[in-house]
C-alpha cells in the first residue's frame, strides 16, 4: 500500500509538473498546480484501492493518472478573450 500511494504521488506530481510547464497561461500559479495533481492522484489511487481490494499496481497506477488529470483540467483557464456580441449586433 505504501509503494502505491509513494508511486502514485510521485506520478501526480510529475503530470502537474509538466502541465505546469506545458501551459503556464493557461494555469494559476504552481503552487497550486502541484498539489492539486498529487492531491489528485492520491484520491484515484485511494478509488481503484478501495474498488478493486488491492489489485493490480498498474491497474492502480492508472485511476491514479485519470483522477489527477481530470482534477488538474479543471484547473484550465480559456486560452483567449471570450469575444461575445450584443444582443443587438
Amino acid at each position: 500500500m505504501l509503494l502505491e500511494a509513494l508511486s502514485s504521488a510521485i506520478l501526480g506530481l510529475t503530470l502537474a509538473w509538466a502541465a505546469a510547464h506545458r501551459l503556464p497561461h493557461r494555469l494559476p500559479a504552481r503552487a497550486l498546480v502541484l498539489p492539486t495533481g498529487v492531491a489528485g492522484a492520491l484520491f484515484g489511487a485511494f478509488l481503484m484501492n478501495t474498488a478493486l481490494d488491492a489489485g493490480n499496481l498498474l491497474t492502480i497506477l492508472l485511476g491514479a493518472v485519470i483522477v489527477s488529470v481530470a482534477s488538474l483540467s479543471l484547473l484550465l483557464r480559456p486560452a483567449g478573450r471570450l469575444r461575445r456580441r450584443s444582443a443587438t449586433a
